[in-house]
């Protein structure tokens, strides 16, 4: 059975919401996902969520458009079309989103409010500790059956 994303979120070792406001520059985006060692940060005013900063962002419409980091603000490189999940749905309906969008950060929001963000190796790893648990209660009926 598929892990639902609110315990999922609940083991995360980070399970603060990592944010920058909009005028926040490129250059000081990078330094809060080096400081918090995530790929990507979400771009927030007043609890809002306006966009997703990630390293292919800054790779893909930053570094390749000559944009210089240290002037060029998150409005002009975040991704704005933001993809989310709600804390009931599951790993299954997560990777099959992020699949199908091609992305590899989902914002988790409930109530309207960003309560964390998963990354695809969040997903990755906790579906291969269900496959795990699967294979070994497999095994044990098998062998005890």
């Amino acid at each position: 059975m598929a892990t639902s994303v609110k315990n999922l979120l609940e083991n995360k070792n980070i399970n603060a919401v990592i944010s920058v406001l909009p005028d926040t520059t490129v250059y000081e985006a990078l330094g809060v996902m080096k400081e918090s060692n995530v790929g990507a940060v979400l771009v927030m005013e007043n609890e809002e969520l306006k966009g997703i900063f990630s390293e292919r962002d800054y790779a893909r419409k930053g570094i390749i458009l000559g944009r210089k980091a240290k002037s060029t603000p998150m409005t002009e490189v975040m991704t704005s079309n933001v993809f989310s999940v709600s804390a009931e749905m599951t790993t299954k309906d997560c990777m099959e989103m992020m699949s199908a969008k091609k992305i590899r950060h989902l914002p988790v929001v409930a109530e309207s409010k960003v309560i964390g963000v998963l990354s695809v190796g969040d997903i990755v790893s906790e579906m291969l500790k269900e496959q795990k648990e699967h294979i070994n209660f497999l095994e044990g009926y098998i062998v005890n059956g």
